[in-house]
């Protein structure tokens, strides 16, 4: 089955999910319950191999807990664990910083963060890690996606992506482009398409869904 496919069974699946009763917010004790997001990356790089990179995440109060697949290396899976802090009122600033271990054809650990600030309908978003490869060291890097998006309506976004990896092979040291997303209450769809000026661009779609 190729990425595409795989990606457009995993909507069909993320849509009927999202017609579920709404995800809670407390417990039946009053307490914070635990909240859960899933999402996957399928990524369709010109001259190389396609591939999908699945993402799930677990919140409750400060703690995250992380868990991704193809991220730092085809075949590497990785867990992570961190912290959740905020801050601001009109202009607002949500960050995690985390640590991990990654195992697999890729091994080794990072220091890592996500960070979203936002103001009106502009939003800005980062995240990166620096993997300190156990088996050579000459092979660790700093791994890095951001994005600058405007909503101009509630279930849309436009923007401008950049992100640095060595997952696949080019000869970019960050890889710019474009995206445009859409979305509901639970379920997020966003296209991107990286290095434009090439004649076969990188495109990215990428599906999440919070419960």
């Amino acid at each position: 089955m190729t990425t595409v496919r795989c990606l457009a069974v995993l909507t069909l699946a993320v849509l009927l999910a999202g017609r579920e009763a709404p995800a809670q917010t407390t417990d039946d004790a009053g307490e914070t319950a635990w909240s859960f997001s899933a999402s996957a990356y399928a990524y369709i790089v010109p001259g190389d191999d396609d591939y999908l990179q699945p993402t799930f995440t677990a919140d409750r109060d400060g703690l995250h807990l992380e868990a991704r697949y193809n991220y730092e290396g085809l075949e590497t899976g990785s867990v992570w664990g961190g912290y959740n802090f905020s801050m601001g009122e009109k202009v607002t600033f949500e960050g995690t910083a985390m640590l991990g271990v990654a195992f697999g054809a890729t091994t080794g650990v990072a220091p890592a963060y996500k960070a979203t600030l936002s103001w009106t309908k502009l939003v800005f978003y980062s995240e990166g890690e620096y993997l300190f490869d156990t088996n050579e060291s000459s092979d660790s890097f700093f791994y890095a996606w951001s994005e600058l998006s405007w909503a101009p309506v509630d279930w849309c976004r436009i923007g401008l992506a950049g992100q640095r990896t060595k997952v696949y092979r080019t000869d970019r040291e960050i890889q710019r482009g474009v995206l445009i997303g859409f979305s509901s209450e639970r379920v997020d769809f966003t296209t991107y398409a990286f290095n434009l000026d090439e004649r076969s661009p990188t495109v990215v779609m990428a599906l999440g869904f919070g419960f």
